[in-house]
């Protein structure tokens, strides 16, 4: 496969149809029809790492990420049910299911206009990814920064968050210890 940033995602995609984990969860994700709904960060990421790594197994993820866009969601812990939901399809896996419409408040940012937007606010530009089921047999990617820096094996801080955070992240997740190739970039905003 190409480099070029659809080279990618068909080399993602492939990736992805071949982790019947990953599978399974995007079709539970899909059930629940949510609008901008995507499985994001360290299921994509982990997955790119994984591979170019050339890991035997791949790392085990803590949870998976759903984010979704519905600015007219009035119930504050609707995603409590949604993850509920997600654990009778799949209790094999810990969901944390968030509304990005809401998050802005708590991140003290303005309000986000998208998913991708909310991802755009994410501490690391590589963790700005994700996936979803769009019909039967097809997916859609996003990303907010592009592939290019996770496909290098970069760890970028996003310009909109602290170092400090970023630096912490790093540290506390110990991606440089689970994925060694990994170089930490300098960010251009």
């Amino acid at each position: 496969m190409g480099n070029s940033e659809h080279g990618y995602q068909e080399q993602l995609l492939f990736m992805i149809k071949r982790d019947s984990l990953r599978v399974k969860a995007l079709d539970c994700v899909w059930q629940l029809d949510l609008p901008q709904c995507y499985l994001a960060a360290g299921f994509v990421r982990n997955l790119v790492w994984d591979h170019l790594h050339q890991k035997e197994y791949p790392t085990a993820l803590n949870d998976l990420d759903v984010v979704y866009f519905d600015p007219t969601e009035e119930c504050d812990v609707a995603y409590l049910d949604f993850e509920s939901r997600l654990r009778k399809m799949m209790p094999e896996v810990n969901w944390q299911v968030r509304n990005q419409a809401k998050m802005h408040s708590r991140n003290g940012d303005i309000p986000y206009t998208s998913t991708l937007d909310a991802l755009s606010y994410w501490p690391e530009k590589e963790t700005a990814v994700g996936i979803r089921k769009i019909n039967r047999h097809d997916y859609e990617l996003i990303a907010a920064f592009g592939w290019d820096s996770l496909f290098n094996l970069h760890l970028t801080a996003n310009p909109k968050r602290s170092h400090a955070l970023f630096a912490l992240r790093v540290r506390d997740k110990r991606w440089l210890t689970l994925w060694p190739k990994l170089q930490i970039v300098e960010s251009m905003p």
